[in-house]
């Protein structure tokens, strides 16, 4: 009966174990720095001042996750905040998030 306990206990502990690395891998595998407005790509700011006039620059970190950067940069406008996601080239790839307000390109429902 002893033997039978120390093999769970000893198996248990290697589950945990192997849990613990598989979260620490995952983890590691995403890096988001904070940078400066001024050290964008110009094809980001560019896009920005010509497609998003009126809006101005809040913050901008690049994230690297399994070995693609991206430019994730917030934009606001009075009560309007959005964060938009470039690729390495300064392409627009997606919008992450719309709060409060609704910028011109976004669909508007009619009630």
């Amino acid at each position: 009966m002893k033997k039978v306990l120390f093999v769970l206990v000893l198996m248990m502990s290697v589950l945990i174990v192997n849990a613990q690395a598989t979260q620490t891998s995952a983890t590691k595998s995403k890096s988001v720095t904070s940078i400066k407005v001024a050290d964008l790509p110009k094809a980001i700011t560019d896009n920005i001042a010509k497609d998003y006039a009126g809006f101005s620059i809040k913050e901008a970190t690049s994230v690297t996750k399994n070995n693609i950067m991206t430019y994730h940069v917030v934009i606001v406008k009075e009560t309007t905040t959005e964060t938009l996601v470039y690729n390495k080239d300064g392409k627009l790839a997606k919008i992450l998030l719309e709060k409060e307000g609704k910028h011109h390109s976004s669909k508007q429902n009619s009630k």
